[in-house]
């Protein structure tokens, strides 16, 4: 492979698998002392619906988990040049890594194989940069899909426990507003990881970062608080609201033929947790124009997000939430309005586009997480034929080429 057309793993990127593996752990431990709190206290039904969220979400990530392993295995690329690095991946080891994902501790081990594979390449200057980078990513891409099955039904929950309750710690607002920076932040992890694999990529400086931060921010904090809204006045609803427009987004997934699984059984656990990221913020899915599915979605979000807040507000109790309720009709949709400009300003003035150079072809909007075959350098020193379909297809969010045929339309992407 032509590591010219990478970055070298760093320290920095073993410095953030540590802290990815670090912060896991911190998520997995604080959930389990927040459900016994409820479980001593007597909420039984608290604490069943936490763990209900913390089993789903770890039965996802774990599914994904394996059919990636799976398919690396199949690779004679890395049959014979990566599987040496892997603890747990290798086809020696395959039942104990079954076993592992069964009992539901395969994230984990995958994570401390990526810290040893890290320690051996930047430490020790083994071979291999490419591939510990691109399992990286996969360990990125895998605490994205936690954050939105795990954080942010949680972070709903939490909020609408404050609401139902009207009473509230200074602690609990402290954890709900770290809870939204952390969902913010996670999703700037993920962009951040999927430039690594994007041939002639930009680096993206910490002004860009930033609003990238601050748009994901202001979109899904008003997402979810309006969702705890309308789950404190009529909470038996709330889950036939989610069940609904969970499989509207599934079939809309569907009917947009996703591919970026290898398989059909893993394309659908895909499209099912692509429909739950979609309940709470827009992930886009493939490529080609995705401009006008942008703004089909943010305007069924809008939709949906005010008839969840005009409900709150007409049964509401108005003596319990005087104090607040005019606030948050405000903020709400303020804040929504303030993330789809800073969405729009990102992509104006900071959304870095794919240079035409000799070798690669041009490349329209292409889905978070796969980057189209094209954008694959085909020369002698890196084919195609040597990267697994989901790793040539992998790390370009939002990406676009900078130059544009005659007559070719900017696709460019909201």
């Amino acid at each position: 492979m032509d590591n010219s057309m990478f970055p070298k793993y760093s320290w920095l990127d073993f410095a953030f698998t540590v802290i990815g593996v670090c912060t896991y752990v911190f998520d997995v431990g604080s959930d389990l002392w927040l459900s016994q709190e409820f479980f001593r206290h007597g909420d039984f039904f608290w604490f069943g619906l936490l763990l209900g969220f913390m089993i789903t979400s770890s039965l996802i990530v774990q599914m994904f988990s394996w059919f990636w392993l799976k398919y690396d295995l199949e690779l004679k690329t890395f049959q014979t040049t990566h599987k040496h690095m892997i603890l747990f991946g290798s086809d020696r080891r395959l039942r104990l890594t079954c076993f592992l994902h069964v009992i539901q501790l395969g994230f984990f081990f995958r994570q401390v194989s990526a810290i040893w594979q890290g320690f051996c390449v930047w430490w020790r200057g083994e071979p291999g940069s490419e591939y510990t980078a691109y399992m990286t990513h996969d360990l990125s891409m895998l605490r994205l899909f936690e954050t939105f099955c795990e954080s942010a039904p949680q972070l709903s929950l939490m909020i609408y426990i404050m609401v139902h309750n009207n009473h509230s710690r200074t602690i609990q607002y402290v954890s709900a507003i770290a809870s939204t920076v952390s969902i913010a932040w996670m999703v700037l992890d993920y962009h951040r990881s999927l430039r690594f694999f994007l041939p002639e990529k930009s680096n993206q400086s910490w002004l860009s970062a930033a609003v990238y931060f601050l748009w994901n921010l202001f979109l899904i904090g008003p997402r979810v608080v309006c969702v705890s809204l309308f789950a404190s006045i009529v909470s038996c609803y709330i889950s036939v609201h989610f069940v609904l427009l969970w499989l509207v987004f599934v079939v809309w997934a569907s009917l947009q033929d996703t591919s970026f699984m290898d398989s059909k059984a893993g394309e659908w656990l895909y499209r099912a947790t692509v429909g739950l990221i979609w309940y709470f913020s827009w992930f886009n899915v493939v490529e080609g124009r995705t401009r006008g599915r942008s703004i089909i979605y943010h305007l069924f979000i809008i939709t949906d997000s005010a008839i969840l807040t005009g409900t709150w507000w007409c049964y509401r109790d108005p003596k319990t939430s005087q104090s607040y309720s005019l606030i948050l009709l405000i903020l709400i949709p303020l804040s929504y309005l303030i993330g789809l400009l800073v969405k729009i300003l990102y992509y104006c003035c900071f959304h870095p586009r794919l240079r035409q150079t000799q070798g690669l072809k041009k490349v329209s909007d292409v889905p978070d997480g796969l980057v189209p075959q094209a954008v694959v350098m085909e020369t002698d020193s890196f084919k195609p034929a040597m990267l697994n379909r989901r790793m040539a297809r992998q790390a370009a969010n939002f990406y676009k080429a900078g130059t544009h045929s005659k007559g070719q339309a900017d696709t460019g992407v909201i």
